[in-house]
């Protein structure tokens, strides 16, 4: 029985992977979430740039408050930029229908983005924007040919050209399979190339905290747990001395 289980269990492992989010992106991101004040950082980046068009409807201003450890006058004063009161779930402030003439389709929500597509998705999707006067925003994207966002980060990025290899003309091709792709720098933003990655990287943080703010918790328990057994381990090891000690 138990070598079914063990059979089955090795069989499913490939589905877990896919259900974790494996499509192939570009750019991998370690995520951090025991790193706090990348955590504000991203939250802070949240609200500035993205909570206009995308909602967090499974997540309160006040539930990311005491998370983050954020004071309750801080995120009202400074960071709901949306309408609503410090007990009410993060919406966005264009409507859906607005949203669908000007784009073409709303803005998704973002609460389970994360946690769908992977963090190197989204840390890859906001790194590699690129001019293409083609499109309607002026811009695509590597990761999702075609997006009708437009490049919200721009103005902390710059604009970025594509560089085109040797059969990259077939559509879809960027990112899947041909390693990272080449940018250059057309157009400065206000930050550098460094100090942007670091700022997706912080944004990226805070999404997979979102998609699952239970994770904090299970990180410290996990902690403690793991000094409770080492602790124990040494207290029984001590005692099978003491016990085994006049035994021969």
């Amino acid at each position: 029985m138990m070598r079914r289980f063990l059979i089955a269990l090795f069989l499913m492992m490939p589905l877990a992977a896919l259900a974790a989010g494996g499509e192939s992106v570009p750019f991998h991101h370690d995520t951090n979430l025991g790193n706090q004040a990348s955590l504000q950082r991203g939250a802070k980046m949240f609200m500035n740039y993205c909570s206009g068009c995308h909602s967090l409807q499974y997540m309160r201003y006040q539930r990311i408050a005491e998370d983050l450890e954020i004071p309750e006058d801080v995120m009202e004063n400074n960071l709901m930029m949306t309408r609503g009161k410090i007990h009410d779930t993060i919406q966005g402030t264009m409507d859906a229908e607005s949203a669908a003439e000007w784009f073409g389709k709303a803005p998704p929500d973002l609460s389970l983005t994360a946690r769908e597509r992977g963090a190197d998705w989204v840390y890859s999707f906001l790194l590699s924007f690129y001019r293409d006067d083609s499109r309607p925003t002026g811009v695509n994207n590597v990761v999702m040919s075609n997006t009708a966002m437009p490049a919200v980060l721009a103005p902390l990025q710059g604009y970025q050209a594509l560089k085109h290899s040797e059969g990259d003309e077939e559509e879809g091709s960027h990112g899947s399979g041909h390693g990272a792709p080449e940018f250059e720098l057309i157009q400065e933003g206000q930050l550098n190339p460094a100090e942007y990655k670091q700022a997706v990287g912080d944004l990226t943080n805070f999404l997979v905290y979102v998609g699952e703010p239970a994770k904090l918790v299970r990180y410290s328990l996990g902690f403690k747990v793991i000094v409770f057994l080492l602790l124990f381990t040494a207290l029984a090891y001590m005692l099978k001395r003491e016990f085994w000690r006049d035994v021969h």
